[in-house]
């Protein structure tokens, strides 16, 4: 009972919860009030002021210019986020965090959120069988759970009326809420009157903020399914896809196999086959000027490898993701896709990881992944439909890790006007609600609480990446054999021959990694691949 009360406890206290659109203020009231204060229930005071948890104040944007990308003023809910909705919200004193201040911020926990603690992703491909399968079960259990916090608009704040009198929100289940956040972060401009959009916007990709923006995507995603399993030992694991030849991940065991009777489609032995996608349908939103909703739209597909070989010719090398991290400067030029020797457009995939200079016609790096996978996940708005999403920009973040690890840049490194809109430094993350500044989260993961395996020293990655899984399984067979009354001797040699077989899968790995060819993949089969703004594809 005990145990009980403490995992409510921390169920109630350790989560970060942040997302448009938090329930208390998805109605005409808030809309008409523009105020976004919720109470908080640990003392029944808005942002928990009583406790000293936060207070409701005005929201005050940056008045920073941006670039020229975006000409428009006025015309699009997102600009000058989140004005268009709200002006008053909880700002959260200490290391609270929440919507309504109740929660902790990104690494910390306790009634007091004083306490720090540091969890650790690994490679999905080293952790346990049973640790893989839990990470999938949490998938699907999340993509068959209304979210219980937040709901997603379904229409235009003018289309909710001058007072809010017309609320257009919707529940949504935990994982499509995240599809829904990519999809409306990154969708066309609505101009007035239906296909009159403008596509050269985009408030997470293509310029400075698409690193720190899907780092608190992550996050977030990361700390909603602690609060949906109850499991505040969970972390995202990546998938370290550099050397790759083929989509390792893409077994029935993981994040599903190919469909023997369709290579679009996932195999019916993978529980992924089930899914149905929303937000897939860009051109159609844009005819009809219309938002996406929780519609299903069909199927997950993904087809590995036989995409366009004149885009992608091989996936990402060590050598390209050395040479990446080696580039001094964040940002450069005019910020955008046309950046030379940038280190946030090499790595994001419009420029070349071997010259740093941007390339017509080609994706490379993250980009290189999205069109390699050749389905849901290669098209900007739709592609967190695809699970892989979140091992591949896991891997990302990483990357980005390293670069600031390497170059230890200072916060003035990172633009702070004339970015294109959305990006500057002082600019709030659309859609986030409570508010989170661009240039915040340029910092390392030390002071957001969590770490990557294999960013250890030899001997920590040693026994993060290839011993704990073992030791796990150690722990499994001691608490049966001590059941069992079998005592030491034979528990000594059951964990000994595991730390061997730890050993030799850790060295194997170590041969891999220096036998790896930095060279061109053999040719994989090719289809046309359909290019527009709305696709990882983008012409330069």
């Amino acid at each position: 009972m005990r145990s009980l009360c403490v995992s409510l406890l921390l169920l109630q206290l350790c989560g970060t919860s942040f997302c448009q659109f938090p329930r208390p203020c998805a109605n005409s009231e808030g809309l008409r009030t523009k105020e976004c204060c919720p109470v908080w229930q640990g003392d029944g005071s808005a942002c928990g002021a009583l406790s000293g948890r936060g207070f409701c104040a005005e929201v005050l944007v940056s008045e920073e210019p941006h670039g020229p990308q975006y000409p428009h003023s006025g015309i699009d809910d997102r600009e000058r986020w989140p004005l268009a909705f709200y002006n008053r919200t909880c700002q959260c004193a200490g290391n609270y965090g929440g919507f309504n201040c109740g929660e902790c911020r990104f690494g910390y926990w306790g009634s007091n959120c004083a306490e720090y603690r540091e969890t650790m992703r690994r490679n999905i491909l080293t952790v346990s069988a049973a640790e893989q399968q839990k990470f999938i079960s949490y998938l699907n259990l999340a993509k068959n759970t209304i979210n219980r916090d937040y709901v997603i608009a379904t229409g235009t704040r003018a289309e909710m009326g001058e007072n809010g009198e017309n609320p257009m929100f919707s529940d949504i289940n935990t994982y499509d809420l995240f599809v829904w956040m990519h999809y409306y972060v990154s969708r066309d401009a609505f101009l007035g009157g239906p296909g009159n959009v403008w596509r050269d916007i985009d408030f997470a990709h293509e310029s400075a903020a698409f690193l720190p923006w899907h780092r608190v995507y992550l996050l977030h995603w990361e700390n909603e399914i602690r609060k949906l399993t109850g499991d505040f030992n969970f972390s995202i694991p990546y998938w370290d896809w550099r050397d790759a030849q083929s989509c390792e991940v893409c077994t029935d065991a993981l994040m599903g196999g190919r469909s023997s009777s369709n290579p679009n489609l996932i195999s019916p032995a993978s529980i992924f086959s089930s899914w149905k996608v929303i937000c897939t349908q860009p051109e159609e939103y844009n005819s009809r000027e219309a938002m996406c909703n929780t519609t299903g739209e069909g199927p997950l597909l993904r087809n590995p490898g036989n995409h366009d070989l004149n885009r992608v010719p091989r996936l990402p090398t060590t050598a390209d993701v050395d040479f990446t991290v080696s580039i001094p400067e964040y940002e450069t030029g005019d910020m955008d896709r046309f950046a030379n020797r940038s280190f946030r457009n090499v790595i994001e995939g419009f420029a070349s990881p071997v010259t740093g200079i941007a390339v017509p016609g080609q994706s490379t790096m993250h980009n290189a992944l999205h069109v390699f996978m050749n389905g849901s996940m290669s098209s900007v708005q739709g592609s967190a439909n695809d699970p892989i999403f979140l091992l591949h920009h896991t891997f990302i973040d990483s990357i980005f890790e390293r670069w600031l690890r390497t170059h230890q840049p200072l916060r003035s490194n990172y633009p702070r006007a004339n970015a294109p809109i959305g990006h500057n430094d002082g600019y709030y993350m659309v859609p986030f609600l409570p508010l989170y500044r661009n240039g915040d989260y340029f910092l390392s993961t030390k002071a957001l609480g969590y770490e990557y395996a294999y960013l250890l020293d030899p001997g920590q990655r040693f026994v993060q990446e290839f011993l704990t899984p073992y030791l796990e399984q150690a722990q499994q067979i001691w608490q049966w054999l001590l059941g069992a009354g079998i005592l030491g001797a034979a528990i000594a040699s059951i964990i000994a021959v595991l730390v061997v077989v730890a050993r030799r899968k850790w060295k194997h790995s170590q041969r891999r990694k220096r036998a790896s060819s930095y060279g061109e993949r053999q040719p994989l089969l090719q289809s046309s691949s359909e290019e527009g703004s709305s696709s990882y594809q983008t012409t330069l």
